[in-house]
């Protein structure tokens, strides 16, 4: 399924009118007519806009739906529920949830940890207003997943709370960093991911009353000894 099929069906399973859909993020219903017809696509505003209405992603809005090609290594290793569970655990629990440090690995770098059983999350960082870190995920001590991410504050009006707050809503279908949009008050929190949690890459930003202040990226996946 193409962008302006998916479109289409997500309006009319919420029971909207073209027009209906227009009047909900502030278009033109002929805009939303040429969005569903193909002759042309939203801009990144009105895409954030879909996204939060419709509840999905715009990885899943954008691209079009199809068998997903892996290679064999990566067809070998299988997904559970419990390992992208117990890393939106550990995910809520250090960093986001403002959990305690543990002994730095390197000098002066922040160290969080979780574990559950078998399995170990440790996030380390350096540095604050400019940052780069790493998180990864182990399996008996055997490293077995591991994300990179190097980001910066651009500008006063950048709350480290905010930061928390959309952080501990990491989504199950991308648990990587925070939601693909989320806003409060005048913050306004993106986030873009490409790829699966075998390899992806991704970019989060966050705006102060329609000014950007912050951005990460991100990029990540299985490995292998």
């Amino acid at each position: 399924m193409i962008f302006q099929e998916k479109l289409q069906s997500l309006r009319k399973e919420k029971g909207l009118s073209q027009e209906g859909l227009a009047e909900c993020i502030g278009v033109s219903r002929q805009a939303v007519a040429k969005w569903e017809s193909g002759q042309s696509y939203p801009d990144i505003d009105n895409l954030i806009s879909l996204s939060s209405l419709f509840r999905v992603s715009i990885d899943k809005l954008l691209k079009k739906d199809e068998g997903c090609c892996l290679c064999e290594d990566n067809k070998s290793k299988i997904i559970s529920e419990d390992i992208i569970d117990f890393l939106c655990s550990a995910k809520k629990a250090t960093y986001a949830g403002k959990g305690a440090e543990i002994k730095p690995s390197r000098p002066n770098s922040h160290d969080l940890q979780y574990i559950e059983g078998s399995l170990k999350y440790i996030d380390t960082y350096l540095g604050g207003e400019k940052f780069a870190g790493e998180e990864a995920l182990w399996k008996d001590d055997i490293p077995f997943w591991s994300m990179n991410y190097m980001g910066r504050i651009l500008s006063e009006g950048f709350s480290g709370d905010f930061l928390k707050e959309a952080l501990s809503l990491v989504p199950k279908e991308h648990p990587y960093r925070g939601p693909m949009v989320y806003q409060n008050g005048e913050y306004k929190y993106h986030c873009i991911v490409n790829g699966n949690f075998h390899w992806f890459q991704g970019y989060e930003e966050i705006f102060c009353n329609n000014k950007k202040v912050y951005e990460c990226t991100f990029h990540g996946g299985f490995i292998k000894q």
